[in-house]
């Protein structure tokens, strides 16, 4: 039998008809500036903020234009100059060094180890190579966290999370993105709530969101922050801090709100589909399922797995085969960025150094989305399909 899957990739859910009718009411009312709010209201992005930091349980959220903008703010809140070296994950996608460079900073890669988090033991020995470090859960991978922070803690490094793929998901009891003094979220289309574009940005720290919210753009409006630091936080910042804009509007964040109410239903939803991916690949010739920490509550919003010590030629019939089926799979190991797949040594505005343990992992890292459009029988066949492809390249090898 040689099924075909029939479909798409990158198509999302539609937006909750709780979102659409805020949204229509926000049109209809002609304010969507997040400081344009009748007498009487908070306006939706105060409220999406407010909501969002009780969700992960930290005093401030602010929201902001992209995950981006989030990091690049956080950075600079935390004081990041250009020059700087910030240290970073090797394994990532372009915006994170891409905010570190925008600043004028110098990323430090860091190595990936076959779980496709950052190695702890690279860490350790790059840390005093930096002072800050911008830490990517990629694709939803979260490390030993308490490891992690007590390196960075006994060397003063300062540590900024990128959440962008882990909303919703914990290491241990505490969410992610709550272990550094700032988490950055993203609300783009292919994240976990889908404004479009969009990001949050939360902290316990009153300067740094009091930073964060200057720098955003606010105008001195900064006492219509419902998650926001008190006001005489700002006595002296607000005179130090430049406006680089980068504000949420209200159409956005009403789109956001009832989808921020409702992710706890759909984590599971995600990982109901991994669950199925993840077994039906399980003990395919030549294939490896990254493992799970036991501490690490994920959302599986996309799976990787690992063809290791697999020839390039090899992996390009899997994907070929693969897509003939329709079956989309992406590959962090071409020598050219295909689409996001870019790799550390492709980002030439950020000089690195070889890196020859982590170049052999990430040779062999495929990634694939599992979109909510998908059912758990689309999942099963998606399964059988790259089972099949996969042990027939590795026999005929």
């Amino acid at each position: 039998m040689n099924e075909r899957f029939t479909g798409n990739f990158t198509q999302q859910e539609p937006i909750p008809e709780a979102g659409i009718e805020a949204a229509m009411k926000v049109l209809r009312s002609g304010r969507l500036h997040r400081y344009n709010v009748a007498a009487g209201e908070h306006g939706e992005t105060a409220l999406l903020e407010q909501e969002f930091a009780a969700l992960v349980g930290s005093k401030y959220c602010l929201a902001v234009a992209s995950g981006g903008y989030a990091m690049g703010t956080a950075m600079r809140a935390v004081g990041v100059k250009p020059g700087d070296k910030v240290l970073c994950n090797a394994f990532t996608l372009a915006p994170v060094p891409g905010a570190i460079a925008a600043l004028g900073a110098v990323p430090v890669f860091v190595g990936v180890t076959r779980d496709l988090t950052i190695d702890l033991d690279d860490l350790e020995a790059k840390a005093d190579q930096g002072r800050v470090l911008l830490l990517s859960h990629m694709r939803g991978h979260i490390c030993d966290m308490d490891r992690l922070m007590a390196i960075c803690d006994a060397a003063g490094i300062t540590v900024i999370e990128d959440c962008a793929h882990t909303m919703g998901a914990k290491w241990g009891d505490t969410p992610s993105g709550r272990h550094g003094v700032m988490g950055c979220y993203s609300c783009q289309t292919y994240k976990h709530v889908n404004s479009g574009e969009g990001g949050l940005l939360v902290s316990d720290d009153d300067e740094l969101m009091a930073r964060a919210i200057m720098l955003s753009g606010s105008y001195m409006l900064f006492e219509r922050h419902l998650a926001g630091p008190p006001v005489e936080t700002y006595a002296q910042i607000k005179y130090e801090t430049p406006n680089i804009s980068g504000r949420m509007d209200h159409l956005r964040a009403a789109i956001l709100r009832p989808q921020l109410a409702d992710l706890s239903t759909q984590v599971e939803r995600w990982n109901e589909r991994y669950r199925v991916v993840e077994q039906g690949l399980g003990d395919t010739p030549g294939l490896s399922v990254i493992a799970r920490a036991p501490k690490e509550s994920f959302v599986g919003s996309s799976i990787q797995f690992l063809l290791e010590g697999w020839s390039i030629d090899a992996v390009n019939d899997v994907l070929a085969r693969c897509a003939a089926r329709g079956v989309e799979l992406k590959w962090f190991g071409g020598a050219e960025p295909v689409g996001f797949t870019s790799r550390y040594d492709s980002w030439r505005y950020a000089p690195s150094e070889p890196m020859p343990a982590s170049d052999v992992i990430l040779r062999s890292i495929v990634d694939m989305r599992l979109p909510l459009t998908f059912s758990l029988e689309d999942c099963a066949q998606i399964a059988r399909i790259i089972r099949a492809e996969v042990s027939a390249v590795y026999q005929a090898g």
